[in-house]
């Protein structure tokens, strides 16, 4: 069927057939995990639209902003500082996907066994679906996995790759090994962009950044009330939309729903009874439209809380410090901020644990589902010691493996089912 934007997703060289029937079936999946819920918010018909708007409006945004010289990043870690791209008139947008799309492309280049978030990124590109990557004058990758680092070798033959090492210890040869990456970054995105980074540029773009964090922040302290005021499947959506909404619309967009959250905690009303199983996700992150375990979860009796990974806390946690005066103060206020991002691929991780077992007290959960992507080492590695840290705590934990396909549904319903009984 004809849309508005088939011109514009023919010149970013979509296979328009294809991406049809993406939409299709990404509709009728969000349809049936979102838009089936009982006493949602009504602010999160702005979210709805943005995702009914995915590869529509937000795209079209996008060439509106290459038309005016300005140039698209896309970023695939939270480890890129965003701050330095909008400083030097960028637009920042997130290109890490969740799907099961162009399986059998990307594994003609990349081994069978990487990672679901890999190949789906490298599938999206080969299989010409994704207008994100297609907008993009540079992608940036980052070395926090061997799997990514190398495939990004591979992704460098179909689109413009930078990529930014990061340290993989916390001593201060790692933090000064750091700050010249982000130095370097910094001299590669002026040079793309045409625009020097001035400090008045450069505060400004880490207060935009900072208040979309602190509206952020805001919700997660708001969701810690019981009974629960909003269901982890529309959080999860909340911060998944971030990589990619106009950072300033949706902080406003979210303070707006933020507001109407305060008056249901007052109310003292909840989308589940008070006495529902009270999860946390933590582990690896999910992109979209990967929603198959939150939507098991909360179809099985429970109600997630907090997600400490990429897409949840380990994003919004910190601030930058916004005291700094000039470039070189805010390039230290940015390397201090982004090395205390406690990612798997540090060794040691203990700050990971310790921010897990506080987190999980602070949200009087019941229990942690730890989620792991299949072949992602670091992660189901580093499971092993946060089920050591959060029984040591009293929580039980159960850890999940899976990928983006629909396979294992009923095997993963009945363990989260029986994990979910146990701990009520």
């Amino acid at each position: 069927m004809p849309t508005p934007y088939d011109e514009m997703w023919e010149k970013l060289n979509l296979d328009l057939q294809a991406h049809e029937g993406l939409l299709a079936v990404l509709g009728k999946f969000y349809g049936d995990i979102y838009l089936t819920q009982d006493k949602r918010l009504k602010g999160m018909e702005y979210l709805d639209f943005v995702l009914s708007e995915v590869h529509g409006l937000r795209i079209k945004e996008l060439q509106e902003a290459k038309a005016q010289s300005r140039k698209i990043i896309g970023t695939f870690c939270v480890f890129v500082p965003e701050e330095i791209i909008l400083a030097a008139n960028g637009v920042c947008v997130g290109l890490c996907a969740g799907a099961e799309i162009g399986k059998e492309a990307a594994e003609k280049i990349l081994p069978r066994n990487t990672c679901a978030l890999i190949k789906s990124f490298v599938g999206f590109k080969l299989a010409r679906l994704c207008p994100f990557i297609e907008s993009c004058d540079l992608v940036v990758g980052e070395t926090t996995c061997d799997g990514k680092k190398k495939a990004y070798e591979i992704f460098a033959d179909y689109a413009p790759v930078y990529v930014m090492e990061i340290p993989q210890m916390k001593n201060a040869c790692d933090r000064d090994l750091w700050k010249a990456e982000i130095r370097r970054f910094k001299d590669k995105i002026e040079e793309i962009t045409g625009n020097t980074i001035t400090a008045e540029k450069l505060a400004a773009a880490t207060t935009i950044v900072n208040d979309r964090r602190r509206a952020l922040q805001r919700l997660n302290r708001l969701r810690a009330a019981s009974p629960v005021p909003i269901s982890g499947r529309d959080v999860l959506l909340i911060n998944q939309v971030s990589f990619y909404d106009d950072p300033i619309r949706f902080t406003q967009q979210i303070n707006k729903l933020c507001d109407e959250l305060e008056e249901r905690v007052k109310a003292h009303q909840g989308i589940v009874p008070e006495n529902t199983p009270r999860l946390m996700l933590s582990g690896c992150p999910m992109a979209v439209p990967n929603w198959k375990l939150p939507y098991l979860i909360e179809s099985s009796g429970a109600v997630i809380v907090g997600e400490e990974s990429c897409i949840g806390t380990r994003n919004t946690r910190d601030l930058v410090e916004e005291k700094g005066q000039t470039v070189e103060e805010m390039l230290d206020a940015l390397a201090d901020r982004y090395m205390r991002i406690d990612c798997a691929c540090f060794t040691p991780n203990t700050e990971r644990l310790d921010n897990i077992t506080a987190m999980a007290k602070d949200l009087k959960v019941n229990g942690v589902i730890h989620y792991g992507l299949s072949f992602c080492t670091p992660y189901a590695t580093e499971a092993f010691k946060v089920e050591k840290a959060l029984q040591a705590a009293g929580i039980p934990m159960l850890a999940i493996e899976t990928d983006y396909s629909m396979e294992d549904v009923e095997q993963l319903k009945t363990r989260v089912e029986a994990f979910v009984e146990m701990v009520r």
